[in-house]
């Protein structure tokens, strides 16, 4: 019976941080701007699913993180469903590319906040835990996002560094690096844009959060 219950609080607990995650980046949608190719900063909305993944331990971190990742592939219907049509890749396998693109940009990238429970057990102080943690999922999430753009949008490299408006330096980084160098500096840059204050501000956040203690109690 103990299991049992022990086992209904941690599906009652997840549902509403995953619900509260949503909530969080549907109200940032309503106020600050998607970039050109999608990507936004949130109102730390991924902290929930950090959190979850630091109370009750990797494996249902990964658990979780993964419906995660399918809530944010509806939310993304939308670009989900473009990517399906003829010319979203231009000329590339467009089946092909689509699917890579669900897999990184949302099965993987997302999937991979399970690992905000990483430091559970490795670092003693709750809040430096909990932000080492907060870094890396966020962090790896990135790096989904920089692999995908690389692989799939890096033909937009030049148009991005050029457009107007950009700073100069854009320019300049086309005419120093070659196509493959700049596709990839075009990733790490565009994804950084909003991936990079996400992360900072999710770690502030955990910090802040993790001083409230039974918020940050480990219970798996």
């Amino acid at each position: 019976m103990e299991n049992k219950v022990s086992k209904t609080r941690q599906l009652t607990e997840s549902a509403m941080l995953l619900a509260m995650a949503i909530v969080l980046e549907l109200i940032a949608k309503m106020f600050i701007p998607e970039q050109t190719f999608g990507g936004q900063i949130t109102i730390v909305s991924m902290l929930p699913v950090v959190l979850i993944s630091y109370r009750h331990g990797l494996k249902w971190g990964f658990v979780t993180s993964f419906t995660y990742a399918l809530l944010e592939m509806a939310i993304g219907m939308k670009t989900v469903s473009a990517a399906f049509l003829p010319g979203y890749f231009g000329d590339g396998a467009m089946i092909l590319n689509a699917l890579l693109m669900c897999l990184l940009d949302y099965v993987l990238a997302f999937t991979l906040l399970g690992l905000g429970g990483l430091f559970r057990n490795r670092i003693k102080n709750p809040g430096t835990g909990l932000m080492c943690g907060s870094l890396v999922a966020l962090g790896a999430r990135y790096l989904a996002h920089i692999a995908s753009g690389y692989i799939l949008f890096s033909s937009y490299a030049e148009w991005y560094f050029t457009q107007e408006g950009f700073p100069a330096w854009g320019a300049q980084l086309v005419e120093a690096l070659n196509p493959e160098v700049l596709g990839l500096t075009y990733s790490v840059v565009y994804n950084g844009m909003y991936m990079i204050p996400e992360m900072i501000f999710t770690a502030i956040a955990a910090l802040i959060l993790a001083r409230v203690p039974k918020i940050v109690t480990k219970l798996s």
